[in-house]
C-alpha cells in the first residue's frame, strides 16, 4: 500500500486465529495503522488481497471518534441495537468495566481525555467482537489505568463471548 510515491506496505502475509493475539510495534510512519484498516476493510490495498473473515470488529482508534451530542452511553451503543435492552444492558456493563459507570450521561465534552478513550474502549467491546483491534488505545491513561484495561483485555480475550475466543490486535510504538 502506498501513499503517494511513499510505500508503507510491501509483501505483508497476516493470519490471526481466534483468540490470538499480535502487537504491532515499529516507528511513526511505519504502516501499523494502515494495516489494521486494511484488516478491517476501513482501506482498501492497493495491491493484493484482505480477507477478513470475523462477523464483528471492535475498533479503538488512537483518537477516541465519540460524536459530541451523544452522552457516553450513546457513544457505546452507536454500533449496536441500542433498541435492544441486552445492548443497553451489555453497554452500561462495559461503562462500568472501563470505570465510568457513572459517567454515562456525560457528553464528551464534560469527560477527560482519559475518559473519553475509555469510553471509545468500552464502545469496541459492546460489540461483543471477535477481532478486536487497539490502535495505541491507552496513550492518555496513566500507569494504573493503563494496567486495569489491558487487565480487561486480557481477561476477554479467552472468555468466547460469541461461542469463540476474541482475538485481539495492538498498534504499539
Amino acid at each position: 500500500h502506498c501513499f503517494g510515491a511513499h510505500r508503507v506496505l510491501r509483501k505483508v502475509n497476516f493470519t490471526l486465529e481466534a483468540g490470538g493475539c499480535v502487537v504491532l510495534t515499529g516507528p511513526s510512519g511505519a504502516g501499523k495503522s494502515t494495516l489494521t484498516r486494511i484488516m478491517t476493510g476501513l482501506l482498501r490495498p492497493q495491491e493484493g488481497i484482505a480477507r477478513l473473515t470475523v462477523r464483528r470488529v471492535g475498533f479503538v482508534f488512537q483518537e477516541p471518534r465519540l460524536l459530541p451530542w451523544r452522552t457516553a452511553l450513546q457513544n457505546v451503543l452507536l454500533p449496536c441495537d441500542a433498541h435492544q435492552a441486552e445492548a443497553r444492558r451489555y453497554a452500561l456493563e462495559m461503562l462500568e468495566a472501563v470505570g465510568l459507570s457513572g459517567a454515562a450521561s456525560l457528553l464528551p465534552g464534560e469527560l477527560s481525555g482519559g475518559m473519553r478513550q475509555r469510553v471509545s474502549l468500552a464502545r469496541a467491546l459492546a460489540v461483543r467482537p471477535d477481532l478486536l483491534i487497539l490502535d495505541e488505545p491507552f496513550t492518555g491513561l496513566d500507569g494504573p489505568l493503563r494496567e486495569d484495561m489491558k487487565t480487561l483485555i486480557e481477561s476477554l480475550v479467552g472468555a468466547g463471548q460469541a461461542g469463540s475466543a476474541m482475538a485481539v490486535v495492538q498498534v504499539a510504538h
